[in-house]
């Protein structure tokens, strides 16, 4: 067994209202209240950041936002600065989620620009990686996290990445209803642990979470979190629900 702390984050993407983001938050920490083994993050969208923390402020759930922008202020019109989300009371915050980089061209670079803002300004950065089906198809998966990851993390020193939590989403998996089997969450995950290790050392390997994202649901998170380098979970769908997302917290009753 490792001794990571396990992380359960929801990613709710262009989804609630502020008010109705105030309401599932609010019913989420009552349902997840005394949970103290487990870190559980929300990233809701930028306009509900705010109202949303002072919900969750002092209960165990953080807050995450769902981007950032790498510079620090500047005329960079709907772009949100690492300062910005601190102030919004954020912890965590989501880089190079596979729809930023299928939608709005983010790439290996821009990611570690970002990466590097956040560290510089004490957010986490979970930080997200995977391949599409034509890529896993053509058994191309671990070339293609190759390059994500030693592009993503280009520069950076294994002292730089303690905080770095890595977020491995197989395009193929997310919003389809499909997930990775647990094996196959396992082999990746596996990989990416040995790669940090070759590029970072083995204390960064044995110490950095890693996450599988891609339609996790209350009925496969117990099998997923079974394997010996799943640290946890990024949520998307079930994650709006809070009776639902709180039993995937809650893995281990």
């Amino acid at each position: 067994m490792n001794n990571r702390r396990p992380l359960i984050a929801g990613n709710w993407k262009m989804f609630k209202t502020c008010p109705e983001a105030v309401e599932t938050a609010a019913t989420l920490v009552k349902l997840v209240a005394g949970i103290t083994d487990t870190d559980v993050m929300i990233a809701p969208p930028f306009t509900a950041l705010a109202p949303v923390s002072d919900v969750v402020r002092g209960s165990s759930v953080s807050l995450g936002a769902q981007n950032l922008f790498w510079e620090s202020q500047g005329a960079f019109t709907g772009e949100i600065s690492p300062a910005m989300l601190l102030s919004a009371g954020c912890t965590y915050v989501i880089i190079g989620h596979s729809e930023r980089r299928q939608h709005f061209n983010e790439t290996d670079e821009t990611v570690t620009k970002r990466i590097r803002a956040a560290l510089n300004n004490d957010l986490i950065p979970v930080m997200c990686v995977g391949e599409t089906e034509k890529e896993r198809e053509s058994k191309d998966t671990f070339s293609v996290l190759d390059k994500q990851v030693k592009k993503g993390l280009e520069g950076f020193s294994s002292n730089d990445l303690q905080r770095l939590v890595i977020a491995y989403e197989p395009v193929w998996a997310i919003g389809t209803g499909r997930t990775a089997t647990s094996g196959q969450a396992q082999e990746v995950h596996q990989f990416l642990r040995s790669m940090i290790e070759k590029s970072f050392g083995n204390m960064l390997a044995k110490s950095i979470r890693i996450l599988y994202g891609g339609s996790v649901k209350p009925n496969n998170i117990e099998e997923l979190m079974a394997m010996p380098d799943v640290d946890g979970a990024l949520v998307g769908g079930a994650s709006l629900d809070p009776e639902t997302f709180s039993k995937i917290v809650r893995f281990k009753e």
